[in-house]
C-alpha cells in the first residue's frame, strides 16, 4: 500500500480560495506516496481523520507565522498570518511528534515547528537582519542563490553526505532563538539558521529553502524528499 502524506494547504486571502504549488505534490508523487491537500481547519474531530490515515506530513510555505504563536509584539513589517493554519498546524504538529510521524517543513514549515516549541523568528529579515545575502530571490527559483553549510552528525548531512550545498532562497521570516525542542543542522553564509531536527524522532525536519521548486533538477532536494518518504 502507498504511504500517504498530508500536505498543508496554501489559502488565498482576496480569492477566500484553497490553492497548491504542483511542485509540493509532484515531488511527493515521485517518490511513489500519494500526497493529500488538507482542507484548512480547526476542528480537531477532523484534524483526528487525517492523524489517523496519514502516515507523515508536509508542512509547506505560505502566511507569515503570527508571533502570536511565539509570543511577540506585531512589528509593522510583518506580513499577513492565518490564524486558522496557525492552530491547525500547532495540532497537527504536536499529535505528530508525540506519535513519531514524521514531518518535514519547508519555509514557513520550519519556521513553525520553531515558533510552536519555543523559539522565535525574524518578522522581517530586510528590518532585523541585514545582510549581503538575497533571501528573496527572482525567478527561476530552481536554481542555487546561496550556500549553507550542512553541520555533521545531523540527518541532513547523513542524507546529502556532504558540508555544503546550494539552496534557492524565496523568505522574508526566518529563525531568530532556535527552539530548545531542536537542533541546527544547517547555517546560511550569513549565519542564518536553515535547518532544524529533533533528536530522538525519526523525522521531525525543517529546512527553509524550496525543493519543491528544484526537486527536478537537484539531487539534493531528490535524496531529501527521498529520506522523508523512506521515514514514514
Amino acid at each position: 500500500m502507498r504511504k500517504i502524506i498530508g500536505v498543508m494547504p496554501l489559502y488565498d486571502d482576496e480569492k477566500e480560495s484553497y490553492w497548491m504549488l504542483p511542485g509540493y505534490m509532484k515531488m511527493v508523487e515521485a517518490e511513489n506516496a500519494v500526497p493529500i491537500m488538507l482542507p484548512l481547519t480547526a476542528d480537531t474531530e477532523e484534524l483526528e481523520c487525517f492523524l489517523e490515515i496519514c502516515g507523515g506530513f508536509l508542512l509547506t510555505g505560505g502566511h507569515d507565522v503570527s508571533p502570536a504563536v511565539y509570543h511577540a509584539e506585531r512589528e509593522p513589517w510583518c506580513g499577513p498570518c492565518c490564524e486558522t493554519r496557525d492552530e491547525m498546524e500547532r495540532y497537527i504538529l504536536k499529535n505528530a511528534v508525540e506519535t513519531d510521524k514524521p514531518v518535514l517543513g519547508i519555509c514557513r514549515g520550519i519556521q513553525f515547528m520553531n515558533a510552536c516549541y519555543d523559539g522565535t523568528l525574524y518578522q522581517d529579515l530586510a528590518s532585523e537582519h541585514g545582510s549581503r545575502i538575497d533571501h528573496h530571490m527572482k525567478p527561476p527559483y530552481n536554481r542555487a542563490a546561496h550556500q549553507v553549510t550542512v553541520l555533521k552528525d545531523t540527518p541532513l548531512y547523513d542524507i546529502l553526505g556532504k558540508g555544503q550545498m546550494g539552496v534557492n532562497s524565496y523568505h522574508h521570516q526566518a529563525v531568530k532563538k532556535l527552539s530548545p525542542a531542536f537542533r541546527e543542522m544547517a547555517i546560511s553564509e550569513d549565519g542564518l539558521i536553515e535547518g532544524i531536527y529533533m533528536p530522538s524522532h525519526k523525522f521531525i525536519v525543517g529546512v527553509q529553502w524550496h525543493p519543491e521548486f528544484s526537486y527536478d533538477v537537484d539531487e539534493n532536494s531528490r535524496k531529501l524528499i527521498k529520506a522523508f518518504v523512506a521515514s514514514i
